[in-house]
C-alpha cells in the first residue's frame, strides 16, 4: 500500500484536485441547489407544468364564459317573457278601452234614440271586391236578426243593411255596395234624394247621391242622412242615421243630371263591432 501511494500519490492528488474543482464549479453553477439532477428534472418538467397550468386556466375561462352566456341567455328569455306579458296586458287594455269607448258612445246613442232595439255584433269577415262590399257578423236568427235590419256603428253612423241571415251569423251589404239603394236626406236643406252604391266609386270606398232636388246647391261637407224610406218601397228604415258627407258634385255620363259623391261617415275598413237595429219606433 505504501508502495502504491508512493508510486501513485501525485496522480491521486491530481484526481482529488480535479474532483474538488468540479464540485466547486457545479456548486457555483447551481448555486443554492442541493441536487443538480433534481434541478435538471425540474427544468425538463417545467414546460409541461406550464402547459398544464395554461390548459387548466383556459378551461376555467371557457367554463366561466359559458356559464355567463347561459346566465345572460336565461335573463334575456325571462325579459322576453315579461315583455310578451306586458304586450298582452297592453293589448287587453287597449281592447277594453276601445270596448268602453264603444259602449259609452252607444249609451249616448241610446239616450238620443231610445226607440232602438239593438243587438251588438262582432265583425268576423270582410268581403270586398269589384262587385260587392259586405261584412259578416256573429249574430243571426237565433238573436232575432232579420234581413233588412239596418246596422250602425257605435256613433250611430249607418254601416249597411242585413242581406243574408244564418242561425248564428249574418251578412250585410255596406253603404258602398252596389246593391244598396235607399232614401237619403240632405241635412242642411232637408232635400230628399236617393243613396246608391256605384261600381266606379265602390273601389274608393264611396257611394253617390242621385235624383238631387231641383236647384239644390250642395256644398262639400254637407251631411247626408237616411230619410226613413227604401227607394221604391214604403217599408221604413230608421230616419236620420248619418250616412256620409258630400265630397263633390259630378255630372253623369248623359250630361243630363248631377249626382253627389259621398264619403261614408263610418270607417268600414277598421270596424270591429257593430250594432244591429232589430226594431225601432218611428219617432222622427
Amino acid at each position: 500500500m505504501k508502495d502504491f501511494l508512493k508510486q501513485n500519490g501525485i496522480l491521486i492528488l491530481v484526481i482529488a484536485l480535479l474532483l474538488g474543482l468540479i464540485t466547486a464549479v457545479v456548486s457555483f453553477t447551481f448555486g443554492g441547489i442541493a441536487n443538480p439532477f433534481a434541478n435538471l428534472a425540474g427544468v425538463v418538467a417545467t414546460p409541461f407544468r406550464n402547459g398544464i397550468h395554461a390548459f387548466v386556466t383556459w378551461t376555467e375561462g371557457v367554463y366561466s364564459d359559458a356559464f355567463e352566456r347561459q346566465a345572460i341567455a336565461e335573463e334575456l328569455e325571462a325579459l322576453k317573457q315579461e315583455n310578451a306579458q306586458l304586450r298582452e296586458q297592453a293589448r287587453e287594455g287597449e281592447a277594453a278601452s276601445r270596448e268602453n269607448d264603444r259602449l259609452r258612445n252607444l249609451l249616448g246613442l241610446k239616450e238620443k234614440r231610445r226607440s232602438f232595439q239593438l243587438e251588438s255584433a262582432t265583425v268576423t269577415a270582410r268581403g270586398i271586391s269589384n262587385w260587392s262590399s259586405t261584412l259578416t257578423v256573429n249574430k243571426g236568427s237565433a238573436q232575432e236578426v232579420a234581413a233588412g235590419d239596418c246596422v250602425i256603428d257605435e256613433y250611430g253612423n249607418l254601416v249597411g243593411v242585413i242581406d243574408q241571415v244564418g242561425l248564428n251569423w249574418s251578412t250585410l251589404i255596406t253603404v258602398v255596395d252596389v246593391d244598396l239603394e235607399m232614401g237619403g236626406l240632405i241635412s242642411r236643406t232637408d232635400g230628399a234624394a236617393i243613396l246608391e252604391g256605384d261600381f266606379s266609386l265602390m273601389g274608393d270606398g264611396k257611394l253617390k247621391l242621385t235624383y238631387l232636388p231641383e236647384g239644390v246647391q250642395l256644398l262639400a261637407g254637407d251631411a247626408v242622412l237616411t230619410s226613413g224610406l227604401i227607394s221604391g218601397d214604403k217599408a221604413s228604415y230608421p230616419s236620420r242615421l248619418l250616412v256620409g258627407y258630400v265630397e263633390e258634385v259630378r255630372t253623369d255620363a248623359s250630361g243630363m243630371s248631377d249626382y253627389a259623391v259621398l264619403v261614408p261617415a263610418t270607417q268600414l275598413e277598421s270596424l270591429e263591432q257593430v250594432f244591429i237595429i232589430k226594431d225601432f219606433d218611428v219617432v222622427d
